[in-house]
């Protein structure tokens, strides 16, 4: 072998494990769940790496991996008309900004809730010890 074939098996071994990712998450989670029941039929650690790289790759807890293929794909793909491009691309990063407003605000009621949880629980606490202080000063020793 000449170092030219060297060189190229790796390149060659990473395209095809990328594309049969690529091809795995068009189909989606069913895909990836159905290689990996095969992976264990035919070697038992082959299906255990691709148990491991799902949940390492946060495939098997998200949405569809092929409707995030998808709209990657379509989303920042030239249509041929810069007018309607540019205007898909101000309507994406108005939605991204609304959509970090949306997120930003859940948190400060998530936040609000919290506080308000923990608010009660220490009133509720401070009236207990005072009740205890109260009953306990009243009992002779």
């Amino acid at each position: 072998m000449t170092s030219a074939t060297l060189d190229a098996a790796p390149m060659h071994r990473g395209n095809w494990l990328r594309r049969s990712e690529l091809w795995l998450d068009e189909r989606g989670k069913g895909a990836w769940i159905a290689a990996m029941v095969v992976g264990f039929i035919v070697f038992w650690p082959i299906g255990l790496a691709l148990l491991a790289y799902m949940i390492w790759s946060k495939r098997m807890f998200n949405g569809s991996c092929a409707a995030r293929t998808r709209h990657a794909h379509t989303a920042f793909k030239s249509s041929g008309n810069s007018a309607f491009d540019a205007y898909k691309a101000d309507t994406l990063r108005r939605l991204e900004e609304e959509q970090d407003a949306f997120e930003a605000f859940l948190n400060r009621l998530r936040d609000a809730k919290d506080k308000a949880e923990f608010d009660q629980f220490m009133d509720e606490r401070s009236r207990k010890k005072s009740q205890s202080d109260v009953d306990g000063d009243a009992q002779p020793a």
